[in-house]
């Protein structure tokens, strides 16, 4: 995975093997949502997330599949879902749980935006 790659919105939560280091190691604005696919808060908050994320298409987007086991969830204090952790260089700046609109979104967006 490049960690250093622009990308906008994406779609679908993903397991993935990334662990504390790896995200201090991302350079400049970066999101990581937590949730799952099946998750109903998760799908409710969908269009706030994307329609927030249209106005920042320089911040990367992980969804990350949180659940029992995965530790990345834990070691930025989840325990609900969505739960989005905005960064920048690798450090979090603003945690989200379950937006229930945009603006709070883009607001966080627009405090780790370069």
């Amino acid at each position: 995975m490049t960690y250093g790659v622009t990308m906008t919105y994406v779609q679908n939560y993903t397991p993935q093997d990334l662990d504390r280091p790896d995200v201090e190691a991302i350079d400049g604005p970066a999101v990581i949502e937590f949730g799952t696919n099946w998750c109903g808060h998760c799908q409710a908050a969908q269009p706030a997330i994307r329609e927030a994320f249209e106005t920042y298409p320089g911040v990367r987007h992980l969804k990350v599949e949180d659940g029992k086991g995965r530790r990345l969830g834990r070691a930025f204090g989840v325990k609900l879902w969505p739960t989005l952790v905005f960064l920048k260089n690798g450090q979090d700046i603003e945690k989200l749980v379950r937006p229930g609109s945009s603006q709070p979104i883009e607001l966080a967006l627009n405090r780790i935006a370069d």
